[in-house]
This record gives structure tokens, sequence and C-alpha cells, in this order.
């Protein structure tokens, strides 16, 4: 059975994840690696919180990264296969490429931790807003957007399963768009407890400091395939990686294009490895007919490797 294996992002994080996980020498060693870079013991800030504290997005996007890696260190130690194609949402783009071997994990925790610090600076600058959308087609979603910004930025950014998709821009036109969409038939429209308006055209300014961070880090080639979640297409090189990661910030995930490309690409299996089961969830709204596992926790780890 030929497995994708896929990195979830900001959004499934908890306090206490992993802690049975913790008696790995790899998962152990990965957080401690984290803390030297950060500067910090993240593994006892993730263990102990607060939960407010590990939502903070400087404190969310390395810990989600580092939880991403020791799943996948876990999993290969355990002789879990390796996957014939790895994707990540959002953030856990980055986790997939330490795990195709373009970016060291050192490295990408170097990164991550300053595109936590950029986008946290262009929300600062310019506040926003997001709010998921659900039962709304994508398309009617898109021109209600159009509609309603007024010289605002209001942008569908995360298009994560079939009628369910998350806006992004200047709260007042989120809101504007919120009320439009429930007009236009959505069966609910959900603010999201945000302040940074993630994959809108508000966070251009953090991929241009993002750029800046990756020039100085050694990105490699990936050894197996990592299909980038912005526009469902494979990473080629190691430029190619830097200039598609710095526009990613402000680009739309196009998830279920992601996902169906996976399966283009002759996934039997996906595999969710991280915290939290969000991507299991929305692969099951996109295609039921392949078989989902998940890696986070011992038990999710231990059923995948016996399946």
């Amino acid at each position: 059975m030929a497995d994708a294996m896929v990195f979830p992002g900001q959004g499934s994080q908890s306090v206490g994840m992993q802690s049975d996980l913790a008696g790995s020498r790899e998962v152990a060693d990965t957080w401690a690696e984290a803390g030297e870079v950060l500067g910090y013991d993240i593994w006892g800030l993730v263990q102990s919180g607060p939960a407010e504290e590990l939502a903070r997005t400087t404190i969310t996007q390395p810990a989600m990264l580092a939880a991403g890696v020791a799943a996948f260190r876990a999993w290969r130690q355990a002789d879990g296969a390796m996957p014939a194609a790895v994707a990540g949402h959002s953030l856990g783009e980055y986790t997939a490429l330490v795990a195709a071997g373009a970016l060291d994990f050192t490295d990408a925790m170097r990164v991550v931790k300053r595109r936590s610090e950029l986008m946290r600076d262009a929300g600062a600058a310019e506040p926003g807003k997001m709010a998921a959308i659900i039962g709304l087609d994508d398309a009617a979603l898109v021109a209600v957007c159009k509609r309603v910004a007024d010289g605002d930025i209001v942008e569908a950014v995360n298009f994560n399963a079939p009628g369910q998709v998350v806006i992004a821009g200047h709260a007042a036109a989120v809101d504007r768009a919120i009320d439009a969409a429930k007009s236009a038939g959505a069966k609910r429209a959900l603010p999201l407890p945000v302040t940074v308006a993630a994959h809108s055209s508000l966070m251009r300014p953090a991929g241009d400091g993002l750029a800046a961070a990756l020039a100085e880090v050694t990105v490699s080639t990936p050894t197996i395939t990592v299909v980038a979640a912005s526009d469902a297409t494979p990473y080629l090189d190691a430029e190619d990686i830097r200039r598609r990661l710095a526009c990613q910030v402000y680009s739309p995930v196009q998830w279920v294009r992601t996902t169906e490309a996976l399966v283009g690409l002759g996934a039997e299996r996906i595999v969710e490895c991280g915290p939290g089961k969000v991507l299991a969830g929305l692969m099951r709204r996109i295609d039921r007919s392949v078989p989902v596992v998940t890696l986070d926790n011992a038990q999710g780890l231990s059923a995948a490797l016996a399946a």
C-alpha cells in the first residue's frame, strides 16, 4: 500500500500533546532540539500551558513543527514506511519538507520562528480577521468576497473541503462577507479567534521578510514528492521551494486540490502525522474511498503500524 503523509498546521495544537510519546527517544530529542533553537523550554510550555500562551502564533508555529517532526521520527524509528509523497496544511508544509529531506529540522525551526514573528508583526500593522464559511459553493463565496470588499481586503484563503472554506482580510470586510454569505445560502459562518489574516494579501509584508530568512538556510531538492498546497503541484528544486514558501504565507491553501493530487499520484492511504485529527476529518469529506490513519498519539501510532 502506497502511503501519502500529511502534516497539520495551526489549530491542531493542544496542551499536553504528545505526552504519551515522551518516552520515545526520537520524540524527546526532537523537542530538545527545538528548545535549543528557540532558546526556551517549548516542551515544558506545551505540556503545562496555559492554552492561551500555546495559541500565540509565535508559540504555535514552532510547536506544531516540532510535534510533526517528532511524530514522523517516531514513525520511522518504529519501521513505519517512508511515504511516497507528502504535503502540509499551511505551517505543516515546513514539516513535510523536513520529512522529505529538503530542509534540516533546525534550519526549518529557525525559519518558522521568523515566519511566526513576521506574521505577528504584519497582523499588528494591519489587524485582520478570519471566518469559516460552511455550506456555500466555492465560486459563490469568492464572488461574495469580491462584491463586499468595497476597497478593503477579504479573500477566500483556505479551501479545506467541499463546502468548508475560510475567508480572511480586514475585520469590517470579513463581517460584511459573513452577512452576505449567510444571505447567499451558507449554513454557518463562524468567526475564528485570531487577529492575523493568514494567507490573505495582508500577509504580503511577511512574505517579503520570509524570503530573506529562507535565503539564509540550506534548501535541497526533496528526496520524495512534496505537493505544495498553494497550487497542488510538486516542488521542483531548492529555488522553487524558497520562492513558493515565501509566497505561501499570503496565498490561499488549496487543500482539496492538494489531497486530490496525492491520490492522483497513487496514494492508497493517507497518514496524518502530528497532533489532532483535523486533516483526517477533511479527507473523509473530500474522498471517503481513501483510508486515513492518524499519528496523533501512541495509540494512533501503534494502530497505524498494525494496519
